[in-house]
């Protein structure tokens, strides 16, 4: 509240004496903790706004309030591709596996997939493991960031060892510990599926990243084109480290194609590099948009 509630005693009419806080005291409020480093604010008016709130409630972090000259700030700190990334039907971990995640009238739903994660020779129950335990840390942010609530019934990838269930379990609830809504996480049934509860203080943050199809004159819808490069290298990891490919073709829309080849040093020269195998990005008008294919150099396709 930002007026003392004992003004109400000698306070004349109309005068308020008791009221709700701005939007963005009410945000720091609900967020603010000492990992906080910066806040980065691109109007006056406003950083002075957080500066006497901060100066009210944490003094000592009131230097970390910085007003930034940039007029989009999502976009210069990459917000927007978070958004992108955090808020679609699929969401995509940096190692190939990913998340689908739906939502029903009554319940969350979300399938872990390992995607082009590569398992190596630690077997396939080592492989599942990792992923689920890495799937399990993104799943604990999705339902903070999202604000998800209700039932959520996530779909593991099957492990069989008791010991690896319960180090899931425990690992799902250390990543929940610090939520602010009330949940409770069930151990895994016998299929794989974790129950989580997680309290409804509002409607979940439902953010549409689905963007209009370019090639259909936008009569059609595409997922975010902006995580195409992410997918892109996930499924190249997979080929190199499968394959031990050292000459790879990427075939893709020439839109694509012609961003990965863009720049100095463009897209496919770090991943030549990074991966240490040669890359020849191919455009072909006949590929969808956000579709892509890596070939061999004799032409062979390689499924990534």
């Amino acid at each position: 509240m930002d007026e003392n509630p004992r003004k109400s005693q000698n306070g004349k009419a109309a005068k308020r004496v008791l009221g709700e806080l701005n939007k963005t005291s009410t945000v720091l409020r609900d967020l603010l903790s000492a990992n906080f480093t910066n806040i980065y604010v691109n109007d006056n008016e406003i950083a002075d706004e957080i500066k006497d709130y901060m100066r009210k409630v944490a003094p000592t972090q009131e230097k970390i309030v910085k007003v930034h000259h940039k007029e989009d700030l999502f976009e210069t700190f990459g917000v927007n591709r978070q958004i992108k990334a955090a808020f679609g039907k699929q969401v995509n971990l940096k190692s190939g596996a990913y998340l689908i995640i739906e939502h029903t009238e009554a319940m969350h739903v979300i399938d872990v997939n390992s995607g082009s994660r590569k398992g190596g020779d630690r077997g396939q129950e080592q492989n599942a493991l990792e992923t689920n335990l890495e799937c399990a840390v993104e799943i604990a942010r999705v339902l903070r960031l999202r604000d998800m609530g209700g039932i959520i019934a996530v779909d593991f990838i099957d492990m069989h060892q008791k010991s690896h269930q319960k180090m899931l379990y425990e690992k799902l609830r250390e990543e929940l510990k610090d939520d602010k809504a009330k949940h409770n996480v069930l151990p895994p049934s016998r299929f794989g599926v974790v129950e989580i509860t997680r309290q409804r203080v509002r409607e979940v943050t439902d953010i549409s990243t689905e963007e209009k199809c370019p090639c259909c004159e936008g009569s059609g819808s595409i997922q975010a084109s902006v995580l195409i490069t992410d997918q892109i290298e996930n499924n190249l990891r997979y080929v190199v480290e499968e394959f031990k490919a050292k000459r790879v073709v990427i075939k893709t829309h020439p839109f694509i194609a012609a961003y990965l080849k863009a720049g100095l040093i463009s897209m496919r020269r770090k991943w030549s590099m990074k991966y240490k195998v040669n890359i020849k990005v191919q455009a072909d008008s006949d590929t969808s948009y956000l579709d892509f294919k890596f070939l061999n150099d004799k032409g062979e396709v390689l499924d990534g």
